[in-house]
């Protein structure tokens, strides 16, 4: 069990206070944690006298756990639930009646203050769990945004001169970029600094349960507005847009599918130079295992060979796009969802080993899908709330 700063200093204040005491020659306060055998083992945090030696944990089948001559323990229980135990060594057994009250009213307040401590965790990691759902949200809203600014542009460019209706792509445009601020602002919301760390059951930066999709819809209705967004974005930069012949007849979660697509896309629009080209390519499964495989590539420099797996970790990027707006979220969204689907998401190292139609040299991300009826329905690559 993990405690805070604040319990520790409690420890270290109550158990003081027993230094008028020349019959108390020992105490020490420990903490439960999960044992092999289902019984907890008990972990020391805080000892008197100060200064002695390190103490190590002790297991279920510890004879330590025993009362001894002169050793006692005090349970620090809540609710029926074994929190932790104070272990006290005296010169006199029994006890004196003012030793008894003082040894009772220690425990008690002990564990009252793990009762906090382990409350203020659960609130701490509830808040961290809800804040990288958010981080995860404002993330994949840019996409969209962006999009609507793409084609409002485009579309501005066509009605440059009808007098009638570009002010209203104009007024559309001027709402995006209010939208645009809105999510910065959210974006900018500091988390609290003193807040506990989360622990190892914190769950990945998955989408939330609302954004599941559909497991009968087509992923081709899916993808097609993707390769709307691409081409217009494409078009709206100057540079050339490589889309697929046609889009794979997968059933799944489509949804889910898409974020993953369009998160590569976007990247790669972001991150390649001006002018470089982008593309998407389906291929079809390479074996039983597989039932299609859907890259995403650029033409622009190679990522290097040190960054092509640390970049797919939570807030991580690469050195060439640090000075670029972006949040190193994308990429480990889109393979843990890959992941949950029971796929792939991988960065090649020689793009026309995989396929001679791609540059000689890029990047080109593949996302390798099951087989259509072996993914998993759609709820389960959600973060649990």
């Amino acid at each position: 069990m993990p405690v805070s700063k604040r319990f520790l200093s409690l420890v270290t204040f109550q158990l003081a206070q027993f230094a008028d005491r020349d019959d108390v020659t020992s105490l020490v306060v420990y903490v439960t944690e999960p044992g092999g055998t289902g019984a907890p083992d008990l972990i020391p945090v805080g000892q008197w006298p100060a200064g002695g030696r390190a103490l190590p944990p002790l297991r279920t089948d510890d004879s330590r756990r025993s009362p001894a001559d002169r050793r006692r323990w005090l349970a620090l229980r809540h609710g029926g639930v074994l929190l932790g135990a104070l272990q006290i060594e005296t010169t006199t057994v029994p006890w004196p009646a003012p030793l008894q009250q003082r040894l009772q009213a220690v425990s008690q307040c002990l564990t009252e203050g793990l009762c906090l401590d382990l409350e203020h965790r659960r609130l701490q990691l509830q808040l961290s769990l809800q804040q990288d759902q958010l981080k995860v949200l404002l993330h994949q809203l840019r996409n969209p945004l962006a999009a609507l600014r793409t084609f409002g542009q485009l579309l501005l460019r066509r009605l440059e001169h009808d007098a009638r209706n570009r002010p209203l792509v104009e007024g559309l445009l001027q709402e995006e970029r209010q939208l645009q601020r809105y999510v910065d602002a959210i974006d900018a919301i500091a988390p609290r600094s003193d807040q506990l760390a989360p622990g190892p059951e914190a769950s990945p930066l998955l989408l939330p349960p609302g954004l599941d999709g559909d497991p009968e819809e087509q992923l081709e209705d899916r993808l097609s507005p993707l390769v709307q967004r691409a081409a217009a974005t494409a078009a709206l930069q100057g540079r050339p847009w490589h889309g697929p012949a046609e889009l794979p007849q997968w059933r799944g979660d489509s949804s889910a599918v898409a974020e993953i697509v369009a998160n590569l896309l976007e990247n790669a629009f972001r991150y390649s130079p001006p002018g470089c080209p982008v593309g998407l390519h389906l291929r079809p499964g390479t074996g039983g295992q597989e039932s299609c495989q859907l890259c995403v590539w650029d033409g622009g420099p190679p990522i290097p060979l040190e960054e092509r797996e640390r970049i797919f970790e939570p807030g991580a990027r690469g050195r060439s796009s640090l000075e670029l707006p972006g949040t190193g979220l994308g990429l480990a969204l889109a393979r843990q969802l890959a992941q949950r689907l029971g796929g792939t998401l991988v960065l090649e190292h020689h793009p026309t080993a995989l396929d001679p139609a791609f540059p000689q040299q890029g990047n080109v991300f593949r996302l390798s899908l099951p087989p259509t009826g072996e993914a998993p329905r759609a709820g389960g690559h959600s973060a649990a709330g």
